[in-house]
């Protein structure tokens, strides 16, 4: 791990806070008016957001409490920390620009929603065989997401924008270690909880009357 925090990683560190900056502008702009949406889709969107966070934390929590982590060892408890080594593993992030800018585009936003939910869900993929204990939660947080995106695209073709063709999760990291694997773990719940964030915010816009 210390060569991750080494001083020719350093260039890529500011990048990523940089990333990591653009990311609390676009959460901090203001949303355009919201868009006609079925209500029933809207609440039933922020119902299974607040089900895939209360998962999602569930598994971080369990991934370093029954990891033994430790702070000084491990070096997973500062954000750059984080940015540094998701880079090295190679584990994307996803971002909603388009639920987020000045001018709300509700297609593109949809969109960007079901492909973040499908990079997730194979991120979660990517975890299986972390441990026999963490086998059911990590199973629950990948039906739940997985649920979510389906509840997203039948929306999208009810509105007639879906494309004729469901996009994939496309590349995922292989983990090739343990520790890589519970790492990479602690990573994705971590950006997954900030994608829910955003998410969970453009819908409770949505469904205001």
């Amino acid at each position: 791990m210390a060569c991750l925090l080494s001083l020719r990683l350093l260039p890529v560190l500011q990048l990523l806070l940089w990333h990591s900056a653009l990311w609390t502008v676009q959460e901090a702009a203001p949303l355009a008016p919201a868009s006609s949406l079925p209500q029933s889709f809207l609440l039933k969107c922020l119902e299974q957001v607040r089900k895939i966070q209360a998962d999602g934390a569930a598994l971080q929590e369990r991934l370093v409490s029954e990891g033994g982590w430790r702070c000084a060892t491990h070096k997973l408890c500062h954000p750059e920390e984080l940015m540094l080594l998701g880079h090295a593993l190679g584990i994307p992030q996803a971002l909603l620009s388009s639920c987020s800018s000045q001018t709300l585009q509700l297609t593109d936003c949809l969109s960007q929603l079901h492909s973040g939910l499908l990079l997730y869900q194979g991120l979660l993929q990517a975890l299986a065989g972390i441990s026999p204990e963490l086998a059911p939660t990590l199973d629950m947080l990948q039906l739940d997401v997985t649920d979510f995106a389906t509840n997203i695209w039948q929306q999208m073709e009810d509105l007639g924008v879906a494309p004729a063709v469901q996009p994939t999760h496309g590349t995922i990291p292989t983990f090739t270690s343990a520790f890589q694997r519970r790492a990479g773990g602690v990573l994705v719940a971590s950006n997954l909880q900030s994608f829910l964030e955003l998410a969970y915010r453009v819908l409770r816009y949505l469904a205001e009357p």
